[in-house]
């Protein structure tokens, strides 16, 4: 089933899938018919490279569909991914340089980088959303860097396993949840710092342990979300101060 065809055949913002997540969440008809005016689609294959380092990008966009990975690469080749924008994220700083960027079969709702620029300026709502989006990206940064530098291989796994859940409109708590991982194990492995034997043998270790259930290449059942969330590794008992 093609998600796309229901935003992409009207074209209008009220049709969207993300509408009511994306950066245009808070806007009212007339800040919406501003967006209308200045957007446009862009569908790029997977392993399609949006934006290659060192370029300049000439919009800025919101994940309609699809997985956007945000990539940095060393001098020796090497290349580590930095970031993941799923389905209603925000690609592009207004303002700012972009992170180096491919695709996995994602569509974009883009906003031409100049008329995006000024109506940030103008409407409070976009900002306020875009501030509110960035805070959350910055949140999901931290919780990033004490996966990669603190836990487990099992961890990581099940700790991604929920960040998909959460985003694709599930609970880590109450009844079972299905989900379709956007990734394949390999580049799992390249978001995780893992190999891709690691990823497919602590996925088996999970599903021997009746903490998921495979369906297909990427479908996952979770039969109780709260044991996932106790397979993350994170202490929830005793908040930061």
């Amino acid at each position: 089933m093609d998600t796309r065809a229901p935003s992409l055949q009207t074209g209008r913002c009220q049709d969207c899938p993300i509408r009511h997540r994306a950066v245009c969440a808070h806007c009212e008809a007339d800040e919406l018919a501003k967006l209308e005016a200045i957007k446009f689609y862009r569908s790029f294959e997977a392993g399609q490279h949006i934006l290659w380092e060192g370029d300049r990008l000439d919009f800025v966009a919101s994940v309609v569909t699809g997985v956007v990975a945000l990539t940095r690469t060393l001098e020796d080749g090497r290349t580590q991914m930095t970031g993941l924008l799923l389905p209603s994220d925000f690609l592009g700083r207004p303002g700012r340089e972009n992170a180096p960027c491919h695709a996995t079969d994602v569509t974009l709702c883009c906003f031409r980088r100049q008329p995006f620029d000024r109506l940030m300026h103008t409407t409070p709502h976009l900002s306020q959303r875009l501030l509110e989006m960035t805070l959350d990206e910055l949140d999901a940064a931290r919780e990033w860097m004490l996966l990669l530098g603190r836990k487990t291989a099992r961890e990581r796994i099940a700790t991604f396993i929920a960040m998909i859940a959460r985003r694709q409109g599930g609970q880590t708590r109450g009844g079972p949840m299905r989900l379709e991982l956007p990734l394949t194990r390999e580049a799992m492995g390249d978001y995780l710092g893992l190999t891709i034997e690691t990823v497919s043998r602590q996925i088996g270790a999970l599903r021997r342990d009746g903490v998921i259930e495979l369906a297909g290449l990427r479908g996952i059942t979770v039969p109780d979300p709260a044991r996932l969330a106790a397979e993350c590794g994170d202490d929830r008992r005793h908040p930061p101060h």
